[in-house]
């Protein structure tokens, strides 16, 4: 069951512009969250924004009680929620998500990120790296300005590989060609969460080399509960003129990637 919290931030960070870094006291959420799981914050008490605005998790430390979440200011909300100070309370409801990333039972996790969508992966590197298994990340930027977390996923990568649209800096190109080099195809899993566009790329890849794949979407949520309805993703192989769906805050974010039509 989700948490319900006044979290305390403790540490603020702007890791790029308009991108920061936020490191709350959340000991009840980092008890139980997993990495895939998601949060739902309401950025002030007033009528406007009325609804809360879903964030990945980033990082969590369960020893200390500490979470932390990495967020892009696109609109009013997360502009009010970039003005918090050390020390404010941020109204939390988490962990969210019931789809998480599952990479137990392969020796090979294979690591794909593009963008902001690169967040919610750090913590599925850590786990893994921390119970051996062998970590290759790829991790896609437009150009050398946007590039982030380098340091970070290196401490917890066996191989990162960095590429920039425009080969401002390290290797030019997209993520995934460099994936389809250097993939060790055996008890391996793909992991992928960023731009629609590469996230195709990678689910068709995956299925026509019989890889396992997981996917993380994202989509528009009102509740972060499946109440609402809002974050359908159409399920694979339905019928045209009855097609079924799932909703990306309950039965994700993280879904396998022949499950789902995107």
């Amino acid at each position: 069951m989700p948490i319900q919290t006044f979290a305390k931030l403790i540490k603020k960070e702007e890791i790029i512009k308009d991108v920061f870094k936020f490191s709350v006291e959340a000991n009840e959420i980092v008890k139980t969250a997993k990495p895939g799981n998601f949060i739902e914050i309401r950025v002030n008490d007033q009528t406007e924004p009325f609804l809360r605005r879903p964030i990945s998790i980033y990082n969590i430390n369960k020893e200390a009680g500490i979470l932390e979440f990495i967020f892009q200011v696109k609109g009013n909300g997360t502009n009010i929620l970039s003005k918090k100070e050390v020390g404010d309370k941020i109204d939390i409801l988490g962990p969210l998500g019931n789809g998480t990333f599952k990479f137990e039972k392969y020796d090979n996790v294979e690591i794909i990120g593009g963008g902001i969508g690169i967040f919610p992966l750090y913590e599925l590197a850590k786990e893994a790296k921390a119970q051996g298994k062998k970590v290759s990340t790829y991790l896609g930027f437009r150009n050398k300005d946007l590039v982030m977390l380098e340091k970070e996923f290196e401490e917890v990568s066996d191989k990162l590989v960095i590429t920039t649209d425009d080969g401002s800096y390290a290797e030019k190109g997209f993520a995934i060609d460099y994936l389809k080099k250097d993939i060790e195809k055996k008890n391996t899993c793909i992991f992928a969460c960023g731009p629609l566009p590469m996230l195709k790329a990678v689910q068709k890849y995956a299925i026509e080399n019989s890889l396992s794949c997981q996917i993380s979407l994202e989509e528009r949520m009102g509740c972060g509960l499946g109440v609402c309805l809002g974050c359908a993703v159409k399920k694979a192989s339905n019928p045209k003129d009855n097609p079924e769906y799932y909703h990306v805050c309950k039965g994700g974010p993280v879904f396998n990637a022949k499950d789902v039509e995107i």
